[in-house]
């Protein structure tokens, strides 16, 4: 087994571990630091979406009915929630195990691609976004939610403290800025808003057509 695939393995491992109290712990986030993102983020998709890191499904309640939603995870654990979830809304949905690194899919395949708070613990973030870009088709919307690294310098000291733990022991990163990244990639911004003293950051991008 490769060095990739032992990494891989190993978050796939993690993330199956957290399962269980994943909704618990987002509910929590959610409500003291996220807001409304989750509702924000999926009223602006349409068409056939592409959800990473779909997780246990939390997006798809907030969906609009006409959008066809296709979610993937590295997770199975995770994806059985988002299966249960999905039943219990009435709502047909694809669900695939997947690595963002290397998306299942051809390229063009999306109208809209969406990650919410999931770059923050992918190990290579860059890469995922370039995936999620080579899935949309010209003019397609990428709507990216997460928290970042923060506009003020004492919550930043902070944040590079926190990652001295969190990023070894559950690859979670708090001063990324995937705006940058969609900057340099040449993507249209069209929508972007930040708050909580920068910590959260989310938008809109449509990639060129």
């Amino acid at each position: 087994m490769t060095g990739t695939s032992k990494r891989t393995a190993r978050w796939r491992r993690y993330w199956d571990k957290q399962a269980g109290s994943y909704d618990r712990t987002m509910a929590v986030w959610d409500r003291r630091l996220f807001g409304d993102s989750r509702q924000w983020a999926c009223s602006r998709a349409s068409g056939a979406v592409l959800e990473v890191a779909v997780g246990s499904g939390l997006n798809l309640p907030h969906y609009p009915a006409d959008a066809t939603v296709t979610g993937t995870d590295l997770s199975d654990a995770m994806l059985e929630l988002a299966r249960r979830r999905a039943d219990e809304l009435g709502r047909a949905v694809t669900l695939r195990q997947g690595d963002a690194h290397a998306l299942p899919f051809e390229d063009a395949s999306f109208d809209t691609a969406v990650c919410t708070f999931g770059l923050c613990a992918i190990p290579d973030a860059d890469t995922a976004l370039d995936e999620m870009v080579r899935v949309l088709r010209p003019g397609g919307r990428l709507i990216l939610v997460d928290h970042v690294v923060s506009s003020t310098w004492p919550v930043r000291v902070v944040q590079w403290l926190l990652e001295r733990a969190t990023v070894p022991l559950a690859g979670e990163h708090f001063r990324r800025r995937p705006y940058l990244t969609v900057v340099a990639r040449g993507l249209d911004v069209a929508e972007r808003e930040r708050f909580k003293v920068g910590l959260v950051e989310r938008l809109v991008a449509r990639k060129p057509s």
